[in-house]
Formats: structure tokens, C-alpha cells, sequence
């Protein structure tokens, strides 16, 4: 197993506050309210009604007529009927269809679970690495701030040492540019954590406070080839495009059994009631009267125009698609649980490197510095050395940020950045329930709430676009 690490020396540039933000907080903040996951779970309960739908089909079907007619222009009572009638028609046989059909909604279910797993992983991994860019982002400002007060006072240095004639107007100038460039990071890595804090009130709901430390990273694929072997068996994309498959070959199945026998039968009741008057020419039987029928019903289709062979050659053309899916997203599945051990294993290797070069320039400087204050270094080479000191500095924070979203990335590719997996408290969303509830509702009027309806947009803005206010 890969080594535990975490981005610990985050830590090192935060004051922790009592009640501080937890990354387990951030995710389960997001698993409860990011709106892209309720969107899929919504797609997932749209998917469930594929299953009554397609077993409504060997259910009876009752409807009832009313009718009322007038013979003649008169409109008085001659030739004046009155009909009703109720029917119940029930399938007994269709081919198979029904169960095929059913098979097919039954794996376009588990297809969308899948896929709900899959926004899941995502979200996830946009939160660990909203929430390391965030604590990237300040331990970089913190150091280029730094910087700047440290050049600030090299600079008045300079200027003193200048008017007693121990230094020339270049090594000021150099000590006003080093300074200069140092405030223009300081101002890059501000708008930067700018953006991680927006990216991270996106994805999680809220504003990014007091955020602490990152925690030691989960256990992780030892090999390569382990991480591409659990992604093959686990990664949620993957086995959403293997059960779209399956449902595509129950489709191809439910096309081609609309070449078998059906077998129906069907019971009605009517009722009719008919006024006449005594002129022959609008003369009418009077009187009211029920008839019953029964029957049953065997269609064999003999011939469809070709329609039903050319969907049949439409549907395994849709499969030999679904088939190149799989292909496809077995491929980008096994890149992406390769590139993220890459990415886990440079980072580490970087880290390493990163803080022997962090050491070694925090030695350095501090030599440079004695030597210029004794005439033996010049200002340019103490500048070289604080600027080296902070590019490893900022290296080695971005490495360890690297390693921990590399590390998730490696989760989510083999299916494992989810809430739960991760020992995250949340209340678990139950996929199966909404299936298992409406999966044998008969009753037509059995719904479920409307959501409620959100304010309407000025109807000018889908013409024409707002006035934009005072320039920044």
C-alpha cells in the first residue's frame, strides 16, 4: 500500500480556530446539498418509472364511453339516443415483450445508479481539491507576503547603506525591482485564492472558512496495476456504459418478439337508449336496453411493411455503439487510474526533493546574508538566494497539494471517492427505496408532490440583457 501523508505542513501557516471547517464537513455538506448530485439522484427516480411503465403493458386497460346523438335537425325528441358502455381489455400474451421490456428498464436503472455513483466520485474529488486549493492558495500568499515585508525592509536597507555610500544606486534599483516584482505575486496569489474560495463555495454550498488541515490520506492502490484492475471492476462510468449495453440487448430482443402472437381478451357492458316520434320519416325503435360481450383476440402479424426488421437493424447498430462505449471508457478509465499514480507518485518524489531544496536555500540565505552585511556578497546575490528560498518553498506546498488531490483522483477512478466509503457521517441516500416503491403502483392517480414553482425572470431579460452598472 501506498504511504499515509497529508498536506500537514499546511498547518504550519493556519491558526486553527475552535470551531474550524473539516474537510469530512466539506463533503458532507456537499453529498447533502450540491445540486449536481440531487440532479442525478432526480435522474435516477425518473428512471425508476421505466419499470411500471413497461409492466403496465400486461395490465388490464378499463375505459368507458358516454355518447349522445341526435337524428334530425329538429333537435325535439325524435331520433334522440343515449349510449354508455365500459370495457376492460387484458393482454395475455405478447410475444415476451413485457419481460424483455421490463429487463431492458431494469438494467437503465441500474445504469443510472451507476451514474449517480459516478457524479458522486466527482463532486467529491471537486471538493478535496477546491478545499486543497484553498489552504494551497493561502499558505502561498502568506509566504509571498512575507516576501514582500522582507524585501521591504532589504530595500530601506539598501537606501541607507546607499547615502553612506556603501552601496550604488544599481543595488537600489535591483532591491526596488526584486520588491516590485514581489508585490505583483503577492497580488497573483491573492486573485488566485480568490477563485479557490469561489470554486469551493460552489461545489460545497458555502463560504470557505477557517479551513483546517488536510488529514492523512486513505489507504490507495499499491501498484498500477492493481489501481487499473479495481478500476476495470469498479468505476461507476464503466459499469454504467456495460448495463446500457445489457438494456440495449433486451431492446433488440423486445423489437424482434413483435413478430410473435398476441392473445388478448376483453369484456364490456353497454347500455342504449333510444326516443322516436310518429313520422315515418324519423320513426325510431323506443326503448332502453343492456348488451354484455365477450371475447378473445389472437393477432399473428404476417406482414409489417419491413418497419419492425429495420428497428431491429436500428437497435443492434444502437448496441455495436454501446459495445464501442465500453471500449472507450475502459481505455479513458485505465489513463486516468494511471496517470493519477503517476501524479501520487511524482508529487511524493517532488516532496522529497522540495524539502531537501527548502533546507538547503534556508541555509544558504542565512550564509548570503552574513556575507553581504560583511561586503563579501553582493545585494543581487542575497536577492537570488530570498527568491530562491520561496519558489522551493512554494514548490513544496504545491507538491503536497498535488500528492493529496492526486491521491483522490486515484479514488475516484477506481470508484472510491464517495461519502460513505470514506467513513464520512452522512445520512446515505438510498437508491433502491423510490424504485421498490413504485415499481407495482397500478392506481392512474397515485403521484407523487410537484416541486415548488421558483419565481419567473423578467421576461425583457430573454430579449435583451440587463444595464450593466458602474465599471470596476
Amino acid at each position: 500500500m501506498m504511504r499515509m501523508t497529508s498536506l500537514a505542513a499546511l498547518a504550519l501557516v493556519l491558526a486553527g480556530p475552535a470551531h474550524a471547517d473539516t474537510l469530512a464537513q466539506a463533503i458532507a455538506a456537499a453529498y447533502e446539498t450540491n445540486p449536481l448530485i440531487a440532479a442525478q439522484r432526480a435522474v435516477v427516480r425518473q428512471t425508476d418509472e421505466f419499470v411500471p411503465q413497461a409492466l403496465s403493458f400486461g395490465r388490464p386497460v378499463i375505459d368507458a364511453t358516454v355518447a349522445q346523438q341526435q337524428n334530425g335537425l329538429d333537435f325535439q325528441d325524435n331520433g334522440r339516443t343515449f349510449a354508455a358502455g365500459i370495457n376492460l381489455n387484458q393482454s395475455l400474451y405478447r410475444g415476451g415483450r413485457t419481460r424483455s421490456a421490463t429487463n431492458a428498464a431494469d438494467n437503465r436503472i441500474l445504469a443510472a445508479r451507476a451514474r449517480l455513483r459516478a457524479t458522486e466520485n466527482n463532486v467529491l474529488l471537486d471538493v478535496v481539491t477546491a478545499y486543497s486549493d484553498v489552504l494551497r492558495y493561502i499558505a502561498v500568499v502568506d509566504l509571498n507576503a512575507n516576501q514582500v515585508k522582507v524585501l521591504e525592509r532589504e530595500l530601506q536597507a539598501s537606501k541607507d547603506r546607499f547615502e553612506v555610500g556603501d552601496l550604488t544606486r544599481t543595488d537600489v534599483a535591483q532591491s526596488d525591482a526584486r520588491l516590485a516584482n514581489a508585490r505583483s505575486n503577492l497580488i497573483s496569489a491573492q486573485g488566485q485564492l480568490q477563485a479557490a474560495r469561489a470554486a469551493y463555495a460552489r461545489t460545497v454550498g458555502r463560504p470557505a472558512e477557517d479551513l483546517q488541515p488536510l488529514p492523512p490520506l486513505p489507504p490507495l492502490p499499491g501498484t498500477t496495476g492493481q489501481a487499473v484492475d479495481l478500476a476495470n471492476a469498479n468505476n461507476p462510468a464503466l459499469l454504467a456504459a456495460r448495463f446500457d449495453e445489457a438494456a440495449a440487448r433486451y431492446d433488440v430482443s423486445t423489437i424482434e418478439r413483435e413478430r410473435l402472437p398476441s392473445v388478448g381478451v376483453g369484456v364490456g357492458l353497454d347500455y342504449q337508449k333510444s326516443a322516436g316520434g310518429s313520422s315515418a320519416a324519423s320513426f325510431f325503435n323506443q326503448g332502453a336496453f343492456f348488451t354484455q360481450n365477450a371475447g378473445i383476440q389472437l393477432s399473428v402479424p404476417l406482414y409489417q411493411a419491413g418497419a419492425v426488421s429495420s428497428r431491429i437493424r436500428e437497435a443492434q447498430q444502437r448496441r455495436s455503439q454501446l459495445l464501442a462505449v465500453i471500449g472507450s471508457t475502459g481505455r479513458d478509465v485505465t489513463e486516468q487510474a494511471t496517470n493519477a499514480v503517476t501524479q501520487v507518485t511524482t508529487a511524493r518524489a517532488i516532496i522529497a526533493s522540495s524539502q531537501v531544496a527548502v533546507d538547503a536555500n534556508a541555509l544558504a540565505l542565512e550564509g548570503v546574508t552574513q556575507e553581504n552585511q560583511v561586503g563579501t556578497r553582493t545585494i543581487i546575490e542575497l536577492l537570488n538566494a530570498q527568491q530562491e528560498l520561496l519558489i522551493t518553498q512554494v514548490n513544496l506546498v504545491t507538491a503536497r497539494r498535488d500528492e493529496y488531490v492526486g491521491a483522490y483522483q486515484l479514488l475516484a477512478a477506481v470508484g472510491a471517492a464517495e461519502a460513505a466509503a470514506l467513513g464520512v457521517p452522512v445520512q446515505e441516500y438510498d437508491p433502491t427505496a423510490n424504485a421498490k416503491r413504485v415499481r407495482h403502483k397500478w392506481n392512474d392517480f397515485d403521484t407523487d408532490p410537484n416541486p415548488p414553482a421558483l419565481p419567473l425572470p423578467d421576461n425583457d431579460r430573454a430579449t435583451k440583457s440587463a444595464p450593466i452598472g458602474p465599471q470596476l
